[in-house]
């Protein structure tokens, strides 16, 4: 903005160390690489071309992500193994100065969809999220999510994991996937169920497909929170609603511009999407695939759009607001914020 004196160095490295809230963050997708590469190596597991020559995750597009994602997943075989990646992402975390995450688990990672299986697998999470918050500070929350590309009937069977096992720690039930696979409304019975039980809700939605497709979930699954929801910017009929009713999105900059859904983060909607009055976050989404952090995404938000540290004070207050958690933890996490 013209008005206002250029961003220093000393402004960046402000905004860098700052706390941050996270909302949308995969558990699988926030795996090192040298963690995956090292788990497949203990079990013998051959991990031919998920990796590129330096190391680093290799994929072509967003399909070729997904089969990538769930190759690398395919080494996580036992609770300890998600225990010892949920100590991994959390270490993550405390780097970035994150001090409250959620992420999204899939009983069909965890388990295969079996009930005694997740919640042997929820436990051991739990529990390394449970030391990780004593000696790193941070605290993480846990929001199931179905697999759009699965379909609905293995939907039901997630939505029944989360359903029974849903308290304190596990906070919400979502969708992730392939956007481009069925139809919002198709999921819809695994929703309710989940609502029933007294879980929050959240759906992936215009990343992929554009503006009906975040309507679909507004009206269809009748969720509060968005995961992505960028491409409403192309209606804006359906921005002024969600400035209105307070739909907050979890967006995810690095991850649509690595993935193309925008050319650069310049021609990126989440300044003008902001402009207009909607609650929006930042998150990394699946950070070691994307090249990103959430420093990374703070310090090319602040570069882009001329953020301050005051801008993503109010991102960082409007996520906690927007989290899962119970009133007490979120009322904990709101004063660190003011206290900062």
């Amino acid at each position: 903005m013209t008005d206002r004196e250029p961003l220093t160095e000393e402004d960046l490295a402000g905004i860098e160390t700052l706390p941050k809230v996270e909302l949308h963050l995969h558990i699988e997708g926030a795996a090192p690489p040298d963690f995956i590469r090292g788990l497949a190596q203990e079990k013998s597991v051959n991990l031919s071309g998920v990796f590129r020559p330096d190391g680093a995750y290799a994929f072509r597009d967003f399909g070729h992500f997904l089969q990538v994602y769930e190759a690398a997943t395919s080494v996580l075989k036992t609770p300890e193994d998600y225990a010892r990646l949920t100590t991994a992402v959390l270490e993550q975390c405390a780097d970035n100065d994150v001090i409250y995450a959620e992420t999204f688990l899939s009983p069909d990672f965890c388990g295969g969809g079996d009930l005694g299986a997740w919640r042997d697998y929820l436990a051991a999470i739990q529990d390394a999220a449970t030391r990780a918050e004593a000696q790193m500070g941070v605290t993480l929350r846990g929001i199931v999510t179905c697999v759009r590309h699965f379909g609905p009937d293995r939907a039901r069977a997630a939505a029944r994991c989360a359903a029974e096992t849903a308290g304190d720690w596990l906070v919400g039930f979502g969708m992730a996937g392939d956007e481009n696979r069925g139809a919002q409304k198709d999921f819809a019975y695994s929703f309710d169920m989940a609502r029933e039980a007294g879980l929050r809700l959240t759906s992936h939605a215009g990343e992929w497909r554009g503006p009906s497709e975040v309507r679909a979930a507004l009206d269809d699954l009748r969720v509060e929170r968005i995961g992505h929801g960028v491409r409403a910017f192309e209606d804006l009929a359906l921005v002024d609603r969600l400035a209105e009713d307070g739909v907050v999105l979890e967006v995810c900059p690095g991850s649509n511009v690595a993935l193309g859904v925008y050319g650069n983060l310049a021609k990126h909607p989440i300044d003008q999407l902001r402009q207009r009055g909607v609650t929006v976050t930042v998150s990394t989404d699946d950070p070691p695939f994307f090249h990103t952090s959430m420093r990374a995404e703070y310090l090319n938000l602040a570069r882009t759009f001329d953020w301050r540290a005051e801008d993503f004070m109010e991102i960082a207050r409007n996520a906690a607001r927007a989290a899962f958690c119970d009133s007490a933890t979120r009322d904990r996490i709101l004063k660190t914020l003011e206290g900062s």
